[in-house]
């Protein structure tokens, strides 16, 4: 099977999501920024300070021509990965993208969780009154590229385990029509 990327905003459910559909699919997960930070020995955030968003971005962009050529694979892409280096129509051509969808105060909410916010090099250091102007901004500045995805699917209800493993199967099901 083709590989699967899972796309959209930070927060939207691609990670936890991911992990509960690769399982019920019998597929393998890839998160991709994991597979970055195991690639560098350091950390999304720790590479974002040391050589900059730039070279952040050039370095995505290998992992996920690497991962692309995979077979039976979920990749949980970064929220901006589609938006950099062509990597939207690459994952169009490699496989089939998802774009993940809830509402910018669902996010938020998700991202200022503390464990969350930590690992997040954009919001990290804004006041949390300053996360939901910056969501709602940056979705609307990146509609148009995810809305390239094969397939548009609600990850809203992804809150409790039970939830998260209904709204994977409801994906499977989208994804094997």
């Amino acid at each position: 099977m083709r590989p699967i990327f899972l796309i959209g905003y930070m927060g939207c459910g691609k990670t936890t999501l991911g992990e509960v559909l690769a399982r019920q699919m019998g597929l393998r997960f890839i998160d991709l920024d994991e597979f970055i930070e195991a690639r560098q020995g350091m950390t999304i955030p720790q590479i974002f300070d040391q050589m900059g968003e730039a070279r952040f971005r050039e370095l995505e962009t290998e992992a996920l021509s690497e991962v692309a050529v995979t077979q039976d694979v979920i990749v949980g892409c970064g929220g901006g990965t589609p938006c950099h280096g062509g990597n939207m129509a690459l994952m169009n051509q490699a496989g089939t993208t998802v774009w993940l969808t809830t509402s910018p105060e669902r996010i938020t909410a998700r991202l200022l969780l503390p464990e969350q916010k930590s690992k997040r090099p954009k919001i990290l250091h804004l006041p949390d009154e300053d996360v939901l102007p910056l969501v709602k901004a940056e979705l609307q500045a990146r509609a148009p590229i995810y809305g390239q995805a094969q397939l548009q699917f609600d990850s809203t209800d992804i809150e409790t385990a039970e939830a998260t493993e209904r709204t994977a199967r409801r994906l499977a099901t989208a994804l094997t029509r």
